[in-house]
This record gives C-alpha cells, sequence and structure tokens, in this order.
C-alpha cells in the first residue's frame, strides 16, 4: 500500500523498466541511424571515387587526343618544310644556271600580232617543244626577276598548304 509520497515497487519497477526500454529503444535507434549514415558515407565515397576515375579517363583520353594531334603536325612540319627546301634549292639551282647562261629564258610571241613581223630568229635545235614558233629570249637580269618572284610565289603557297593542313588537324 501507498502511503502519501511513497511509491510501491511494483510502481517502481514499472517506471525503471520503463526508463530502461526507452533506453534500450533509443540505443537501437541510434545504431540504425549511425548505420544509414555509414551506408550514406559508404556511397558517397564511392560516387567521389566514380566521378575521379572518370574525370582521369576523360583526362587521359584528352591528352592523348593532344599528342596525337602534336605528332600529327609535327610530322606535317617536317612534311612542309622539306618542300620548301626543296622549292629554294630548286629556284637556287635555277639561278645559278641563268647566271652561268646554262639556261635561257625565252617567251613565246603572238604569231598573228603585227608588231611580231619584225625578224626574230626562231629556236633551232630539236630540243624546242613549239616547233619552231617565234621566241624572245629575255634579258638575264629580267630572268633572275622572275626566278625570284616565282620563288616567292612557291614560298607563299608551301605556306599556305601549312597552315590549310594546321588548320584541317586541329578542327578534327
Amino acid at each position: 500500500m501507498p502511503a502519501f509520497g511513497l511509491i510501491s515497487w511494483r510502481e517502481m519497477g514499472v517506471v525503471v523498466l520503463a526508463g530502461f526500454s526507452a533506453m534500450l529503444v533509443w540505443q537501437v535507434q541510434d545504431w540504425r541511424y549511425g548505420g544509414q549514415l555509414a551506408e550514406q558515407a559508404r556511397l558517397q565515397t564511392e560516387t567521389l571515387n566514380q566521378l575521379t576515375q572518370a574525370a582521369a579517363t576523360q583526362q587521359q583520353a584528352e591528352q592523348d587526343k593532344r599528342l596525337a594531334l602534336e605528332q600529327q603536325l609535327s610530322a606535317s612540319e617536317q612534311t612542309h618544310y622539306r618542300a620548301l627546301s626543296d622549292a629554294q634549292r630548286d629556284q637556287g639551282r635555277l639561278r645559278d644556271r641563268l647566271a652561268t647562261a646554262d639556261v635561257r629564258l625565252s617567251v613565246l610571241l603572238d604569231a598573228h600580232d603585227v608588231a611580231a613581223s619584225c625578224a626574230m630568229p626562231t629556236a633551232a635545235g630539236t630540243g624546242g617543244v613549239d616547233h619552231g614558233t617565234p621566241r624572245a629570249r629575255l634579258d638575264p637580269a629580267h630572268a633572275q626577276r622572275i626566278i625570284a618572284i616565282t620563288d616567292a610565289g612557291d614560298r607563299g603557297l608551301i605556306a599556305l598548304q601549312a597552315c590549310q593542313a594546321y588548320i584541317k588537324a586541329i578542327a578534327r
């Protein structure tokens, strides 16, 4: 029988048991919540690892592309440099041959032109491809200037081809 302010043993047992069960429920919820947090942390770590691997793979692919492009451009540059030096060498030989009178430049004259009726000698010899059409020999100084102009034109065309190849390689 309870007295004023006193609790019976049974009531006290119920209170203790209720407290213990509340503490047990609290502990179980804590374990469950901790497990959920651990699972979320593991999933987040896996996601970050996958993203990192994807970024590394993409970066490696970009580096491989850049390396292939650099190698292609290097090969193209070597090709165009070789073409330029071949053209310069050929132009130099032609200038030397003109300077030594080994070769002479000439132009075809218009056979229908009235002013061309003056007595110009035709190219003699079996080496001619014009079959005796009237020709005029150019002054060696003028021939040198013409060769210089064609040399500059050849260089410009080779540089243009190099630029076009570069743009095509980059645009891919």
